[in-house]
């Protein structure tokens, strides 16, 4: 089924954010599928979720979607996925997200993307794997987050090697070329 290897792509779910960040998840589908990646991600129809899903679908890569029936219920799943796997717990999904995924994205979100990052990103320090990460800093949005991780680093609560785990990228070019570099 696969073509190539999957990016896991954490983003909101929101239907109110400013029109730039659902063109930016549009484009991210299209970068994804057109440069011979799949996706993997928590399978909603809403926000920037449904945007980037569908548009990876539209330009011919795959997607697997991971939810529980709770969300399900409540935010709705994607129509057209390749595969969608519904799991008891949040915690079971984010597990078979990562598993499924040879590296992530982090694009614009809410508390469940930064959820789900922080989970990874601390996945990661432990030694659980060794994917590359990638913030996606549309519209400068993680630039708070990207000094709060500098911060924690000059102040020694994280080794300076640490910072080495995400890469930071301002376009959506960026990402897939750090993507492409990391992923050989």
């Amino acid at each position: 089924m696969s073509k190539g290897k999957y990016l896991c792509v954490y983003c909101g779910a929101s239907e109110r954010v400013d029109p730039v960040y659902y063109q930016a998840a549009e484009e991210l589908g299209k970068l994804i599928a057109t440069r011979g990646f799949n996706m993997v991600y928590g399978g909603g129809r809403l926000g920037l979720m449904g945007r980037v899903s569908n548009s990876v679908v539209e330009h011919g890569g795959l997607v697997v979607g991971v939810t529980t029936e709770q969300l399900d219920e409540r935010e709705g799943v994607q129509k057209g996925l390749h595969e969608l796997q519904v799991v008891d717990t949040m915690h079971t999904r984010k597990f078979k997200m990562s598993e499924k995924a040879d590296g992530f994205i982090i694009m614009p979100g809410g508390y469940g993307t930064l959820d789900e990052f922080f989970e990874i990103l601390t996945w990661r320090q432990l030694g659980l794997h060794q994917k590359p990460i990638i913030i996606a800093n549309i519209n400068n949005y993680w630039d708070p987050l990207v000094t709060l991780f500098n911060h924690i680093i000059e102040t020694d609560f994280a080794r300076t090697e640490h910072a080495g785990f995400l890469h930071v990228a301002n376009t959506l070019e960026e990402v897939i070329e750090i993507a492409k570099r990391l992923l050989k």
